[in-house]
């Protein structure tokens, strides 16, 4: 199976699933015309900073197989990065997959005058791709585009199926940053966090700097990718950095977004020493926290707490930003205890044709068995080391 055709043929339940022949090929992402892109973007029903062309594009590039659903003549009412099952799960069904590499919040770009039409038309789109259904990975549940997502799929008549629902830690930007961080850490551990500041300033100066600009950005990002690879990720082989592709992604975006004055990097200085950095995407009033790495040789100072502090009280002193999500897991140990609200997100089946049902089915027990097989490897790992720790 290829990016340019999504011709099966597959067995559900005894039934021979008949060839889908495509009847639309949908366009490459780098072949979207830009402004008009960008103009959706500015006007789009719910932010989504990851759809932003100069996120979407270098993202899509690491896997070579991004293309787009893409609505309207002139101006766009509606665009949705997307991929083949194929490229994206590795699985030969006649399935289009939302997102790209890096993906974590699938919500489309709607145009905010009629985000209903324009979802209309771009599952039409894709149903004219000759896929028989098309999965969203997180989207966000209880927002205008799920809303709007599922008033096209009444219009159209065959309802979706939601799977694979968490709740992660979201900021609404209003109010007294103070009040709130109070509320939620309270004052006994803001206290504490102004302590470990102090300590940390028998090393130098404890400061915070903001990288807005592009001449800005491109060091503070280079900064970050050295000292996320000196952590965890760094120890796993994870890290942005350590990869070329991976690295040259994280730098077109940065040097895109920052130009397009799309991003921004907070860090934290101990004297002349980087102690941690965050990255985050804007897009109108919308903030989204990438990233974060810190120093673990300071982590008895708690460092990424400081930071995601200190990022609170940015954002909600910003009156451009309404709300910010953190993109982190459900249950995430450190920014749940900072950003109290929740938003639930999930993954989004949209059955498209006579045989969206089983593709559906299917998508939906691959994804089951490869979340239980993870589980229990990451259980076995623990007992393992646990019974280490016993001899």
């Amino acid at each position: 199976m290829t990016d340019q055709s999504l011709e099966q043929s597959l067995s559900f339940h005894g039934r021979a699933m008949p060839r889908v022949t495509p009847r639309r090929v949908l366009p490459m992402l780098d072949a979207v015309d830009g402004t008009a892109w960008a103009a959706l973007a500015a006007a789009r029903v719910e932010g989504n900073g990851l759809f932003e062309r100069g996120f979407a594009l270098p993202a899509s590039a690491l896997a070579k197989s991004g293309r787009a659903l893409v609505t309207g003549e002139g101006a766009f009412s509606g665009l949705l990065p997307v991929a083949s099952a194929w490229a994206a799960l590795k699985l030969p069904l006649p399935l289009l997959v939302a997102g790209q590499p890096y993906s974590v919040l699938g919500t489309p770009l709607l145009d905010a005058t009629d985000p209903e039409g324009a979802a209309y038309d771009l599952l039409a789109a894709a149903a004219a791709s000759g896929a028989q259904a098309l999965l969203i990975p997180d989207l966000p549940l209880d927002g205008p585009a799920a809303e709007a997502l599922r008033h096209a799929m009444a219009r159209r008549g065959p309802a979706g199926v939601v799977d694979n629902i968490r709740r992660r830690a979201v900021l609404h930007a209003d109010g007294d940053a103070e009040d709130y961080l109070r509320a939620g850490l309270g004052a006994k551990k803001l206290k504490e966090l102004r302590r470990l500041a102090n300590r940390m300033a028998d090393d130098g100066d404890v400061r915070f700097a903001e990288a807005m600009t592009p001449d800005q950005i491109g060091p503070a990002m280079e900064r970050f990718l050295v000292l996320e690879a000196s952590g965890w990720k760094g120890r796993r082989g994870t890290g942005l950095g350590q990869n070329p592709a991976d690295a040259g992604f994280a730098r077109r975006f940065a040097r895109e977004l920052g130009a397009a004055g799309k991003l921004r990097l907070l860090e934290l200085w101990g004297g002349e020493h980087l102690v941690a950095t965050g990255i985050v995407i804007r897009q109108a009033d919308h903030a989204l926290f990438f990233k974060i790495a810190f120093d673990e040789a300071w982590s008895r100072f708690s460092p990424g707490v400081q930071l995601t502090v200190e990022l609170t009280r940015r954002l909600m002193a910003d009156p451009a930003i309404r709300f910010a999500d953190s993109s982190a897991v459900e249950g995430h140990p450190m920014i749940d205890h900072v950003w109290r609200e929740r938003m639930r997100v999930g993954d989004f089946h949209i059955p498209l044709g006579r045989f969206g049902r089983p593709v559906i089915a299917a998508t939906i027990a691959r994804a089951h068995a490869r979340r239980a097989a993870k589980y229990f490897y990451h259980k076995a790992k623990l007992l393992k080391k646990s019974l280490g720790r016993r001899k």
